[in-house]
């Protein structure tokens, strides 16, 4: 089994198992899926931890106004008695105006919350620093978990303008936003090894060659775009591990330098083959070398 380390950039994402006779064209859209889906748990993570904090989304027209802006406009928000959390609400005002501050209680705030810890835990890269594998079925799992969340909060759903759930009903619109930057369609994605791009006609194998039990980092990227740097020789704890070893050399030439010259044997009695001659003459304690 090959084992491919995904990297977008200088970031690591997630290891994905395959064999060297994929076909690189299937082999980009198997890694694209786990990518993707993997997007789609963390950007549902970020609207629902907002969502914990304070309520349900607002109809576009009411949002950023006030309530007496709200008022004077005669806006009214029509899912504020059916998304009602379970449990009841409390007040809880959104700073930027997107939420309608009727926020779910503690329990249930709690449920959310934790849904989110577990989720993001189970598509962090840190699975991939751990050399665990991170597959489709694992990440829809994540995904069934935060889905599951907002039901038992919410099951009367939410308002289908509302980002969490657009994510879960599939309709989400990213456009203009950041998160639509990290996007890559799969007829769109590239993978690059060793600063080349591998071919979609060509197989894995015609890289690099027939040893299942290789490992190796490739990079995703859109096509069309300029090739990612290439892989550092060492990672930053290999450059710190070098430059403490580099300061502790140069301290000890350091001392070696500023420590007498290595001649002080010169002023030993048993190295003056003339101590006899210059103790008799009565010039026995001069010594050679600087005092």
């Amino acid at each position: 089994m090959v084992r491919l380390s995904v990297k977008k950039g200088n970031d690591s994402l997630f290891i994905h198992d395959t064999t060297v006779k994929q076909n690189v064209a299937e082999l980009v859209t198997d890694i694209l899926a786990v990518y993707g889906l993997r997007l789609k748990v963390l950007r549902l993570c970020d609207e629902m931890q907002s969502l914990a904090k304070h309520g349900h989304f607002l109809p576009p027209d009411m949002q950023g106004l006030t309530e007496d802006q709200i008022e004077e406009l005669k806006l009214h928000d029509k899912y504020e008695k059916i998304c009602v959390p379970q449990g009841g609400s409390v007040e809880c005002e959104d700073p930027i105006g997107r939420r309608s501050g009727k926020a779910p209680n503690e329990s249930m705030a709690e449920v959310i919350m934790k849904t989110i810890t577990d989720a993001k835990e189970g598509v962090s890269n840190k699975i991939a620093a751990a050399n665990k594998s991170l597959t489709v079925k694992d990440v829809e799992d994540c995904l069934d978990k935060l889905k599951g969340a907002i039901m038992i909060v919410y099951p009367m759903k939410l308002p289908p303008y509302d980002p969490v759930q657009a994510e879960i009903d599939n309709c989400e619109d990213l456009s203009g936003t950041q998160a639509s930057l990290e996007v890559i369609e799969k007829e769109h994605g590239s993978l690059w090894w060793a600063g080349k791009e591998l071919m979609p006609e060509k197989t894995l194998e015609d890289y690099i060659g027939k040893n299942e039990k290789t490992k190796i980092i490739v990079k995703l990227a859109k096509k069309g775009s300029s090739a990612p740097g290439r892989e550092q020789q060492m990672t930053e704890e290999q450059k710190k591990q070098m430059m403490a070893w580099q300061y502790k050399k140069q301290e000890e030439m350091k001392k070696l330098h500023t420590a007498d010259d290595g001649d002080d044997y010169y002023n030993s009695k048993w190295a003056n083959s003339g101590a006899l001659k210059n103790q008799f003459q009565g010039i026995g304690n001069i010594k050679w070398g600087p005092s």
